[in-house]
C-alpha cells in the first residue's frame, strides 16, 4: 500500500511542471533537493507519511498552452522511506513493490488542462509493479521568473497497482486508499525560441 502510494506520488509530483513538447514549449529541470514526493496512509489504525528519496522527471510545460505539455517521471521504488525501519524494510519487498521485478514506477503525463487561475491537471497514466492505470494529477502551479513550484495532492487505491499482496490485500491492517503529494521545485532551462 504505501509502495503504491509512493510511487504514484513520485510519478505524478514531477508531472505539473512538464513543458509543451511543441517547438514553443520550454524544459524544466526539476530541483531535487528542493522537491519532495510524499505519500501517506493509515496502518493498524494510525497514520504515518513517507517519501521517495530518488527519482527523475523530463518535463515540458507552457502555462499559456498547457495542451501540449509533456512529462515523464521515474521514481525509484527501493527509495521509500517512512522513518518506520520494519516498513521500510518491506516496502521493496514482493508483497509491496516488488523492486527486484519492477525497480521503477512511471507517471507520464500526456497533456495538461488549465482550470482556471494557477490550478492545472496533469493527464496521463501511472504504471505500478508493471500495471499501467489511467491517472489525472491536480496541482497549483506558482511561477516566479524562470522558476516554478507544483504542489498536488491525489488519492489512490493500492490495490489497483498490485501493492499489497497476500495477507495485505485487504485493507484490515493496512488501509487500501493512499495520498500522494508532490511539491516540486523546478527552472526553465530551454527558453522558447
Amino acid at each position: 500500500m504505501i509502495a503504491a502510494r509512493l510511487a504514484f506520488a513520485a510519478a505524478l509530483a514531477a508531472a505539473p511542471l512538464a513543458v509543451p513538447a511543441c517547438a514553443q514549449a520550454a524544459a524544466w529541470t526539476v530541483d531535487v533537493a528542493k522537491s519532495r514526493i510524499g505519500f501517506s496512509g493509515i496502518q493498524v489504525g494510525a497514520p504515518f507519511q513517507g517519501r521517495f528519496k530518488r527519482f527523475s522527471a523530463q518535463i515540458t510545460f507552457d502555462p499559456a498552452a498547457p495542451e501540449t505539455g509533456h512529462a515523464v517521471v521515474d521514481i525509484d521504488l527501493a527509495s521509500a522511506e517512512t522513518g518506520d525501519a520494519q516498513r521500510d524494510t518491506s516496502l521493496p519487498q514482493a508483497e509491496w513493490f516488488d523492486v527486484k521485478a519492477t525497480p521503477q514506477a512511471r507517471f507520464e503525463a500526456t497533456r495538461f488542462v488549465a482550470k482556471g487561475g494557477d490550478a492545472y491537471e496533469a493527464v496521463g497514466s501511472l504504471t505500478i509493479r508493471g500495471i499501467r492505470r489511467d491517472a489525472v494529477l491536480p496541482f497549483r502551479l506558482t511561477r516566479t521568473g524562470a522558476t516554478a513550484r507544483a504542489v498536488g495532492h491525489l488519492d489512490l487505491v493500492r490495490t489497483q497497482f498490485g501493492v499489497g499482496q497476500g495477507p495485505w490485500a485487504s485493507g484490515q491492517w493496512v488501509a487500501l486508499e493512499v495520498g500522494v503529494d508532490i511539491d516540486l521545485a523546478a527552472t526553465e532551462t530551454a527558453p522558447k525560441p
